[in-house]
């Protein structure tokens, strides 16, 4: 089961544990993206459909939705609506994705459903446009929805928050990404790790990025991401941070993000040359 060359670069948003701000990242990383040039999808495999919320796509009009193309009611063409960003898109997720289990779970590809909804769309005459880069935002657990997003990623990207037990929960999760890695998709790799929520007031913000970079070496981003009030408010509004407030620090810092994952992104095609 190998990715067709024509699809985007895909990338799994993922931490089991919740409010570390894998919504907030993967809604603001997309928007920075999409600023720099790049042709952006998010699908939303959280049944919360937070990162639908946040790009101002109102629950009613979320006709068909991740569910849809998961059970194969649907192609990912299908589900995929615009946002007031330019070059993002996003297939909206609905509370239906909480039954998606039991539904696929006797499938013998359940593991690989939006792997093939990707390549199907990628390689479909009207996949336009061309995404570059596709970004899953995966709810707070490590369950087959999570899995689904795992197996179709080249690499997952980890949120981390910069707490006392941040280093506790990711252990697990990388736990689940070697398994998939040896299973499922022998391509994944993690990306890396970004830490947000960091609190320069706070002596145990700067303690936990100091850890985390001892522990996990390079694969952490250099940007940080702070804990920024512009940007909690932003959901509120249905816009990304950096609609609401370009010049915020943490749309600032988004921005950095977006830069320094393109320039990993070229290290890793040189290294694959």
């Amino acid at each position: 089961m190998t990715m067709l060359t024509k699809s985007p670069r895909v990338l799994a948003l993922a931490n089991q544990k919740g409010g570390v701000g894998k919504t907030t990242t993967a809604i603001n990383l997309g928007t920075a993206l999409a600023a720099i040039g790049e042709n952006v999808l998010i699908v939303d495999l959280d049944p919360q459909g937070n990162a639908s919320t946040g790009l101002g796509i109102d629950r009613r009009s979320r006709k068909r939705s991740t569910y849809d193309v998961l059970v194969g009611e649907a192609g990912l063409g299908d589900v995929v609506v615009e946002t007031a960003v330019p070059r993002l898109w996003v297939a909206p997720s609905t509370l239906d994705l909480l039954g998606v289990e039991l539904e696929i779970a006797a499938s013998s590809n359940r593991a690989f459903r939006l792997r093939e909804a990707i390549a199907r769309y990628a390689a479909s005459l009207e996949a336009l446009p061309q995404f570059s880069y596709v970004l899953v935002d995966c709810p707070p657990s490590l369950n087959l929805l999570t899995i689904n997003a795992m197996s179709a990623s080249h690499s997952v990207l980890v949120p981390l928050q910069c707490e006392f037990f941040a280093l506790e929960g990711l252990s697990q999760l990388l736990s689940t990404v070697e398994q998939v890695k040896t299973s499922l998709n022998p391509e994944l790799t993690i990306h890396g790790i970004v830490l947000t929520m960091f609190d320069a007031r706070n002596n145990l913000s700067g303690q936990v990025v100091a850890d985390v970079r001892q522990h996990m070496g390079e694969t952490v981003y250099e940007t940080v991401i702070p804990r920024n009030v512009r940007v909690s408010e932003a959901p509120s509004y249905g816009k990304p941070a950096l609609l609401y407030d370009l010049k915020c620090t943490g749309s600032q810092a988004y921005l950095r993000l977006a830069s320094e994952i393109i320039q990993r992104e070229r290290r890793l095609r040189a290294e694959a040359a």
